[in-house]
């Protein structure tokens, strides 16, 4: 059964969306650094009180498309069930976060990673997070796993090898247009680990 969130929560997801569409727009249409704190409120008509109750900043609103997806993504690996190979429950956990993203999400994530890659100081932000999202990932895999848990090296590998192929698949993506086609990348791209580990480069003959 579906619980319908408070009028409040309803109002503060829709300022929410509307505010990071504008940005997105903005930044697409004007680049980033020219584009106003100022220029984004106003889109919306809301306050700049509001938009900080919000996001951060605008670097916070530009790459919030990236921030949905992997804060989703703790949620579903702090809650499933842990058995099997740890690459396994990475894939799984991505797969079926990616899955339940709403519809217009691919679209604004393909729009924040292009205002990213144009962007130094956002892809370097960008990256940070990355790496920070990356230790949330094995912290919360070691806790569920209690003092019984792997050396962390373990648990960093499998994900690090998880990620490469996540990367492969959103470059491959966003080079074809990007569109509906991410997880079928993604897929595509999980399905060619085994191999690549296992790829030997005969001796070449002196």
């Amino acid at each position: 059964m579906t619980t319908e969130l408070p009028l409040r929560e309803r109002k503060k997801l829709r300022t929410r969306q509307a505010l990071a569409a504008a940005a997105l727009e903005l930044f697409t249409t004007k680049g980033f650094d020219a584009t106003t704190l100022d220029e984004i409120v106003g889109a919306v008509e809301v306050s700049k009180r509001t938009f900080f109750r919000t996001f951060a900043s605008k670097e916070d609103v530009a790459l919030a498309p990236e921030r949905e997806l992997w804060t989703a993504y703790l949620v579903d690996l702090a809650e499933r069930p842990l058995a099997g190979r740890v690459l396994t429950i990475y894939q799984d956990a991505l797969t079926e976060t990616l899955g339940a993203m709403p519809a217009d999400w691919a679209d604004r994530f393909a729009a924040s990673r292009r205002i990213a890659d144009a962007t130094p100081a956002l892809n370097a932000l960008s990256l940070r997070f990355c790496a920070d999202t990356t230790d949330a990932v094995v912290d919360t895999l070691a806790d569920r796993l209690g003092p019984g848990a792997p050396d962390r090296i373990l648990l960093h590998l499998p994900l690090d090898t998880m990620l490469a192929a996540w990367h492969w698949a959103q470059r491959e993506w966003t080079a074809r247009g990007a569109g509906p086609g991410l997880a079928g990348h993604l897929e595509r791209a999980f399905a060619a680990i085994p191999a690549s580990l296992e790829l030997v480069i005969p001796t070449s003959p002196a």
